[in-house]
């Protein structure tokens, strides 16, 4: 596949200014250890937010948990996008909530390919279910949110987005069990500037509704498949099985356990138990 369009990005989301001028700078490498790790090196030297960085192919990606994110090279979007909210850090979450749905509105329009969103932070497509089988659902996008803490003080947050977007089905299973693509679902390939470009514009915009006081855990909510289900949680220090049943407005997961208890989580891994 193709690489990015360096120049083009540059010139459609940084030159005009973006929405709301939130867009400073595109940084694009061909090859990075992990464009998180670059974000934070920006932001760890005072650089503003707004500034995002691309790559083609990640030597060393990574998602939730030390988990590695492994893509083909040229095949999906790599991207990481520098913040400096003011927000307290347990409410960080807020930053995956407007990016997780303003990629999923990007790739809606663009691919013409419907995703939820799976808690906490995974893009996910949903089969529906044949005779006793469940629901099923492949992973088709991560998020991964991460910090840096002057004192008790949100100094800025780094939001790291995969997107597998003309990854050939052949290939899928290299990336992770129940990974899919764009191209897998569709059938065609998509330009991945194109998909990029209209995730970024989404993201500047509910970014500037958030800094005016718009919360998201409400639409979020909605669009949550987790929600509703009985679901297994697997936490580092241990493990749950309940219902999920809400979310609260900084992300957390409420999960009723079958004692009557509910359970507030703020991270961990979801396995789908049921509908």
């Amino acid at each position: 596949m193709d690489g990015l369009n360096a120049a083009q990005l540059r010139a459609t989301v940084v030159e005009p200014g973006g929405d709301a001028g939130f867009w400073r700078d595109v940084i694009y490498r061909e090859r990075v250890g992990s464009t998180n790790d670059v974000a934070k090196a920006l932001a760890g030297r005072g650089a503003a937010e707004g500034i995002v960085v691309v790559a083609d192919e990640q030597m060393a990606g990574r998602g939730r948990l030390d988990r590695r994110w492994v893509a083909p090279p040229r095949t999906s979007i790599l991207c990481s996008i520098l913040f400096r909210p003011e927000l307290a850090p347990s409410r960080v979450g807020l930053l995956t909530m407007l990016c997780s749905m303003a990629a999923a509105d990007a790739i809606q329009r663009v691919a013409d390919l419907s995703v939820g969103v799976k808690w906490p932070n995974d893009l996910i497509v949903e089969s529906e279910p044949t005779g006793q089988e469940p629901l099923r659902w492949r992973k088709l996008a991560g998020i991964l949110t991460e910090t840096g803490l002057v004192g008790d003080a949100l100094a800025f947050a780094v939001v790291g987005i995969g997107i597998n977007v003309n990854v050939p089905a052949r290939r899928l299973p290299e990336l992770a069990p129940q990974a899919t693509s764009i191209l897998a679902e569709t059938g065609h390939p998509v330009d991945r500037s194109t998909l990029l470009i209209d995730m970024l514009e989404r993201i500047a915009t509910r970014y500037a509704r958030l800094k005016h006081g718009e919360q998201f855990h409400g639409e979020w909510s909605s669009r949550l498949s987790t929600l509703g289900r009985r679901v297994r949680v697997t936490m580092l220090n241990g493990q749950l099985a309940g219902r999920a049943e809400s979310v609260d407005r900084d992300g957390a997961l409420l999960v009723r356990t079958d004692d009557g208890i509910t359970h507030r989580l703020l991270t961990g891994d979801i396995a789908h138990l049921d509908v």
